[in-house]
């Protein structure tokens, strides 16, 4: 392992709960500077993490913040009252948030939905724009026809660096300029450490986003201290590192193994005497002669991308607007 460059292969979290994770499985313990709280409902686990201080936030490598992480196994069923319930849940934390940093209910909102509407994984932003609920052209254009309940919401999706040549934040910071928001809700697809995490999260944050992140580009973000005001920033994981579902199926087969044989621990050798983070940092090197390690999405991911965007949609909707119903979004979510 000596030859090893460990550098080279840094892992990118974009998931606030793998972060804490990743932190934890060195077997420290809690990390100081970070609290978490969990609940679980009708098959809907939320994680609620705070980084309250440097510490916590250089052992997590994520910025200081609050982060609630939805994880619903049973999305990829295609269950439209899980659906529901998840959209419900989902406007329920999102307008604590809102509260939270001050948000009134007649602030001027932006929705960004960052990505790739070409590429189906990397959709998921342009896809909320297009189910969003936008009204700020009413209040703009005829204000005394606006019923009560609603409040001013644009919403934009400037594509990507490759397609446009200009940097999403740059596109957003001149927006801010001209339409003068209050608040930026920044849409983006994440990547995950885990296959089962894909298409079946949600992540909200309140510390802004950098797109690309997940997949190891490191560009001028969305966050509040570039763009002078607060930056939410929802993600849902649609791809995983091919890296990482081998290393995960290095564990799988020796868990196999041990069910059906003594000799398991002599099949992998150093296998077993390594951590996993330097297994998963040999397996990327093992892929590197292929040219790079390759994202991998399910294959059923069309359906899957429009039930979550129209989820994350629906949730925003009525977390924005209070003539929608929060309580209960399932007339808006079909």
């Amino acid at each position: 392992m000596d030859d090893l460059d460990l550098q080279r292969y840094n892992i990118s979290i974009d998931l606030a709960l793998e972060a804490k994770e990743h932190a934890e499985s060195g077997g420290n313990g809690p990390i100081p500077g970070v609290l978490s709280d969990v609940s679980k409902e009708d098959g809907i686990t939320i994680t609620r993490l705070q980084i309250t201080n440097e510490q916590g936030s250089q052992a997590m490598g994520k910025m200081i913040g609050h982060y609630v992480t939805f994880e619903v196994p049973d999305l990829r069923k295609q269950d439209t009252g899980l659906q529901d319930r998840v959209a419900t849940k989902l406007a329920q934390e999102f307008a604590s948030f809102l509260e939270r940093i001050g948000i009134g209910k007649e602030a001027n909102v932006l929705i960004v939905g960052l990505g790739n509407w070409n590429v189906t994984p990397d959709a998921l932003g342009p896809l909320v724009v297009e189910n969003a609920l936008v009204t700020r052209h009413f209040f703009e254009l005829m204000p005394d026809q606006v019923a009560p309940g609603y409040r001013a919401v644009s919403a934009v999706a400037p594509g990507v660096l490759g397609v446009t040549g200009i940097e999403s934040s740059e596109i957003v910071q001149g927006i801010v300029d001209r339409t003068k928001p209050e608040l930026i809700i920044a849409i983006d697809a994440l990547a995950s450490k885990a296959l089962e995490r894909v298409n079946t999260t949600i992540q909200i944050a309140d510390t802004g986003i950098h797109p690309g992140s997940g997949i190891g580009n490191k560009r001028r973000g969305l966050t509040e201290s570039i763009l002078g005001i607060p930056v939410i920033a929802i993600g849902v994981p649609t791809v995983v590192y091919a890296s990482t579902i081998v290393s995960n199926s290095i564990d799988l087969v020796r868990e196999h193994l041990k069910k059906h044989t003594s000799k398991a621990d002599g099949v992998f050798g150093l296998l077993d005497s390594i951590s996993e983070q330097e297994r998963l940092q040999l397996v990327r090197e093992a892929l590197g002669p292929l040219g790079h390690d390759l994202l991998v999405t399910p294959k059923e991911i069309d359906q899957f991308i429009e039930d979550i965007a129209n989820i994350v949609a629906s949730g925003l909707n009525a977390a924005l607007h209070d003539a929608v119903d929060k309580s209960n979004v399932a007339a808006y979510t079909h």
